[in-house]
């Protein structure tokens, strides 16, 4: 067959025009791609989509996000930041993601008390908090405290030996007061000599372990803002109340007498029994332990009798297990249980407290929940303690419910599936038969018929 120069030259023309209509149509794609961003959730999970929990979130956040991760160059790292923040962007485009690296800028991380390789600080209309895990559920729950308009203060009392909220030492509470400063709360300590009043913006008071006597006028204030609704964490350590009786009775509590004595520690090599382990089937059914899993430890700790109320209503938070007692003698040589005058457990270690009241806000009348959460120890959220497992978690978790912030998005985590299929024995056989057998014969069959039209032209 003969191909004129002129049919050369129109094959050419239409190569020419469909490599260019191809550059376009890839062009425009592109182009489109970027303008409309779409993606596509095939897994059977959804784990590449955000919750409506988290885009309900989103829309109410008209401002722009800015998001800065302190994350060294790592590739892996950074991808997966990326990744993760994109499934807002989807959503939101004015989310603004910024890497910083705390190795090139190490005195920018220290001021801001980055700790974690990848830890996010997330800023929101002058307001910010910190993240340290790309979990939908915490970042959602981080999205929803900026939202907040109210700063959420907790005054701690001083004055009388309690465990200091804004020092290093062991025995104080700085490094579990400097998360919750990450979380968003403003920490202010009360002398309340000085100051007579526990200010009116003080969403909790925190009375954590007293070595000294309170005076008469400072209970009275205290007890004064239970009355009018306020909400209290108190830490209490075994021994004397310090003058703290009447806040007691009027909670309808008592502390028993003694050390809890935790004799499972020896179990897994600590000696020390005077050190009480919470684990997973101890926490008893409430908000602040909903789906908790860690162990905590509380050291020299006390237990708590509730005397029964009809003004509040009392839950059980934290429960010891069977093999526990009340020690009341010494805390030397080998301790054993005296059935006789020492109380065996379940002992409860802490509990909390609800009543509904009116209280007079601004000459009117304002039905609240007020909130008490009561534990007979505070050694476990010090210096020494706070970051041993849960018990830094647990604490923070006791504040946010009395804060009443339990509402917390609690979105189930979107696991990985089994990637094995399943298939008959029946259903692999005849796939391995057709597999080994028919494909070639079809194939080398679909060779020959070829070969025969050939040679037929």
């Amino acid at each position: 067959m003969y191909i004129t120069k002129q049919t050369r030259l129109k094959i050419k023309l239409n190569s020419i025009l469909m490599l260019c209509l191809f550059i376009v149509s890839a062009a425009l794609l592109a182009w489109f791609t970027y303008k409309n961003s779409v993606a596509y959730d095939w897994t059977a999970t959804g784990r590449h989509t955000l919750s409506d929990a988290s885009i309900e979130i989103l829309s109410k956040m008209p401002e722009k996000i800015q998001i800065i991760s302190y994350a060294r160059e790592t590739p892996f790292l950074r991808s997966s930041i990326k990744k993760f923040v994109g499934k807002y962007q989807r959503y939101k485009a004015n989310i603004v993601l910024t890497f910083v690296n705390p190795d090139t800028s190490p005195d920018e991380a220290r001021n801001l008390g980055i700790t974690v390789d990848g830890e996010i600080i997330v800023r929101y209309k002058g307001r910010s908090e910190h993240l340290k895990t790309d979990s939908e559920q915490v970042f959602a729950n981080t999205l929803k405290r900026l939202l907040r308009n109210q700063e959420r203060w907790i005054a701690f009392v001083e004055g009388h030996g309690e465990r200091n909220a804004l020092s290093a030492s062991k025995d104080d509470l700085g490094g579990w007061a400097n998360n919750l400063l990450k979380e968003g709360y403003r920490i202010q300590p009360i002398n309340l000599v000085e100051t007579k009043v526990i200010p009116d913006n003080a969403k909790i008071l925190i009375i954590a372990g007293p070595t000294n006597n309170y005076l008469s006028n400072e209970v009275e204030i205290i007890l004064n803002h239970i009355d009018n609704g306020g909400n209290l964490l108190w830490l209490h350590e075994p021994g004397s109340l310090y003058n703290l009786d009447k806040l007691a009775e009027k909670l309808s509590i008592e502390f028993q007498k003694g050390i809890i004595i935790d004799t499972v520690g020896q179990e897994i090599g600590i000696k020390d029994p005077t050190i009480t382990f919470i684990t997973k089937s101890l926490y008893q059914a409430h908000p602040i332990t909903k789906d908790f899993d860690f162990v905590t430890l509380f050291p020299m700790a006390a237990a708590i009798k509730l005397i029964k109320s009809d003004e509040w209503n009392a839950k059980p938070i934290l429960n010891t297990g069977k093999h526990t007692w009340s020690e009341t003698g010494k805390l030397e040589g080998e301790i054993e249980l005296n059935i006789d005058n020492e109380i065996q457990g379940p002992l409860t270690l802490g509990l909390s407290l609800q009543r509904n009241i009116e209280v007079d806000e601004n000459n009117e009348l304002v039905k609240k929940e007020q909130r008490i959460v009561v534990l007979g120890d505070g050694d476990f959220l010090s210096n020494t303690y706070f970051s041993n497992n849960g018990n830094g978690e647990l604490g923070t978790r006791m504040i946010n419910w009395l804060s009443n912030d339990d509402d917390f998005i609690l979105i189930p985590s979107k696991t990985i599936m089994d990637a094995q299929l399943k298939t008959p024995f029946l259903i692999l056989g005849i796939l391995g038969i057709g597999f080994l057998f028919l494909a070639p014969i079809v194939l080398v069959s679909i060779g020959i018929l070829i070969q025969i039209r050939r040679k037929k032209q």
